[in-house]
């Protein structure tokens, strides 16, 4: 007689099965990038906020900025934001019905895994360096 019980799986069994997927890579890395997006917004606010604040207050961020740390915490956010975009955008289409059935979805998804490293490293470009 066959179980039908759930089974549970070690992280090393989930991540086996999950990454030989890109539908499953392209919906983890959208919660990744959320994630980040949302602790990183505080922080460039922050940033915003004191740039803002006065003419030393915007001389005292342009000095922040002149760091590596800085430049690439701030890549970070934008490249989450830009993966998190693209992402959104394949998610808004498959909602219209495009791109929703199970090949068509790995296609979509590979094509946003695409882009969004095509995109993120041309912001590592224009941010970091």
């Amino acid at each position: 007689m066959k179980s039908n019980r759930p089974v549970n799986l070690s992280m090393g069994q989930v991540l086996e099965v999950n990454l030989k997927s890109p539908v499953a890579i392209a919906s983890i890395l959208h919660r990744l990038s959320g994630v980040i997006v949302f602790l990183l917004v505080p922080v460039l606010l922050w940033i915003l906020d004191k740039s803002l604040s006065s003419p030393e207050g915007f001389a005292q961020v342009q000095e922040i900025f002149s760091g590596f740390i800085v430049r690439f915490v701030v890549w970070v956010f934008v490249a989450g934001l830009l993966y998190h975009l693209i992402g959104g955008i394949k998610h808004l289409l498959a909602d219209l019905g495009i791109a929703e059935e199970l090949q068509s979805g790995r296609i979509a998804a590979t094509i946003s895994l695409i882009l969004s490293a095509i995109s993120i490293i041309a912001a590592f470009v224009w941010i970091v360096l």
